[in-house]
């Protein structure tokens, strides 16, 4: 058995051994618990996943109830199961066996792999971005012993510029400069540079977005209550 049976999930590919990490598609139904559908069928969902996760010998699993900030939770050995937190929006782990994951429709995931052993799984909005929360989670991560430009990062399915009209307070509080009109906002290309500057030179990018591709993902401005997980599981040697 595997995760990747859920469906049409998007995966990651280029990660290092033993890490998988993948974003979930309109085909593997909703993940959100804030949508009008019963809830029995949302928690059906969660539990197949599980499974399949148990399956590969992944035992602890990561959510939280995020708030668009930049706290970014660090998980170590030592629990089982399901662990839901809440206003955390990023996980970093060390821990073989443990997959984390964030929930978005529009907010772009972000996995970040290092080859000697560490994940992390950040949910990047624009309010996380203008907030640094990758830095935030490359700090995590170089704090534990894993530097930031050994590490790869892949920004997932989310939306894309010319389908994101901000207003310009939006923009003053991500590039951090004075903007008076409306205009696009590519929050990828943002976090792309974010972890240039931090030494990264392994970043790819989802081509998909998730207001274009309404087919595939579930988008909060093309009015969608659902939500797509972005899971990055660090498997058991």
């Amino acid at each position: 058995m595997s995760v990747m049976s859920l469906g049409a999930a998007e995966p990651v590919s280029g990660l290092p051994d033993g890490v998988l990490a993948w974003t979930t598609t309109r085909a593997d139904g909703s993940f959100g618990m804030g949508s009008r559908e019963p809830v029995g069928d949302v928690m059906d969902r969660w539990a197949r996943l599980q499974d399949g996760l148990a399956a590969l010998r992944i035992e602890r699993f990561a959510t939280a109830h995020q708030i668009h900030g930049a706290v970014v939770e660090r998980h170590d050995g030592g629990w089982r199961g399901w662990l839901r937190l809440r206003g955390v929006d990023g996980h970093v782990t060390s821990t073989p066996g443990t997959a984390l994951a964030v929930t978005i429709a529009d907010c772009t995931p972000v996995f970040v792999a290092h080859p000697g052993g560490a994940v992390a799984a950040l949910h990047a909005g624009w309010r996380g971005t203008a907030a640094r929360i990758l830095d935030v989670g490359l700090e995590a991560l170089a704090g534990m012993g894993f530097p930031a430009d050994e590490c790869i990062v892949h920004l997932g399915p989310s939306i894309c510029g010319p389908c994101y009209q901000v207003g310009p307070e939006v923009l003053s509080a991500v590039h951090g400069r004075p903007a008076t009109d409306k205009g696009q906002l590519d929050v990828r290309e943002v976090l792309r540079e974010q972890a240039w500057r931090r030494g990264v030179t392994h970043i790819s990018s989802s081509s998909a977005c998730t207001r274009c591709h309404a087919d595939r993902f579930f988008s909060h401005r093309g009015g969608d209550s659902g939500r797509q997980l972005g899971v990055i599981a660090l498997q058991s040697s």
